[in-house]
């Protein structure tokens, strides 16, 4: 895991989004991956340990803040942030030729959303996505479809990778397998833990929101996550999450 803090940029007019570089000294330009959290408003530091974990496998991961609460379910914000995302992930480092589109909870199901939809542009559709504890039964804001009538009438034209937790209670498994039987080509890794637990973090009741997580087992999970982004990316599984 990279411990530098990510540099933080603004994506749209008061909207900001982090920016987590691989390793010093990483060489050729780095794949990248753009993540969405969940239905929290302006939650991109919930997903900062998983990103600052697979910057440490050599991606470059733009996490945007997003607020699903407003008016059009945060419709603006996330296509906001791909077009960003698309348009300077060169000048940050990043390959555009190895862009993956991510998300977590309900930022998963736009992620999958918008990579499958046949009414993306070409020019923001990633070259992959993944998604992380979500469903994909109802409709996305970003495309107005569920990902699940998309793909029952034409294929992914991009690979899927999913994940999901076994003890999930928010997000509950089967509603991840819904889409893996659909689409059986879609890798799917199922992990020993809960809703917070895939993304390295957990509940706060207090704070009412995701926390960095610090036991052994949730942060081992975590890393198998990140191996995931790494994967879609086009970087070799890491032998440590294999």
């Amino acid at each position: 895991m990279t411990s530098a803090q990510p540099e933080v940029v603004p994506y749209a007019d008061g909207r900001l989004l982090d920016v987590h570089r691989p390793a010093a000294g990483a060489g050729a330009a780095a794949p990248v991956v753009l993540l969405w959290h969940g239905s929290g408003p302006d939650e991109r530091d919930v997903m900062a340990t998983l990103a600052r974990e697979a910057a440490g496998l050599g991606l470059l991961v733009l996490v945007p803040d997003w607020r699903s609460d407003r008016a059009d379910g945060g419709r603006a914000e996330l296509v906001a942030s791909l077009a960003f995302a698309r348009r300077n992930a060169v000048a940050y480092g990043g390959d555009p030729e190895r862009f993956v589109l991510a998300g977590w909870s309900l930022g998963g199901r736009e992620a999958i959303a918008v990579a499958t939809h046949p009414d993306t542009p070409g020019e923001l559709r990633p070259t992959a996505a993944v998604g992380i504890a979500s469903a994909y039964g109802r409709p996305a804001t970003t495309t107005g479809d569920s990902p699940l009538d998309v793909l029952r009438a034409a294929p992914s034209p991009v690979p899927i990778r999913l994940v999901l937790g076994t003890a999930d209670e928010i997000v509950p498994a089967e509603l991840t397998r819904q889409l893996h039987t659909l689409v059986p080509a879609a890798e799917l890794l199922e992990l020993p833990t809960d809703h917070a637990g895939v993304i390295m973090t957990v509940y706060d009741p207090r704070a009412q929101r995701c926390v960095p997580a610090t036991e052994p087992d949730r942060l081992e999970t975590g890393r198998r996550t990140a191996a995931v982004l790494a994967r879609a990316a086009g970087l070799p599984w890491p032998a440590a999450a294999a």
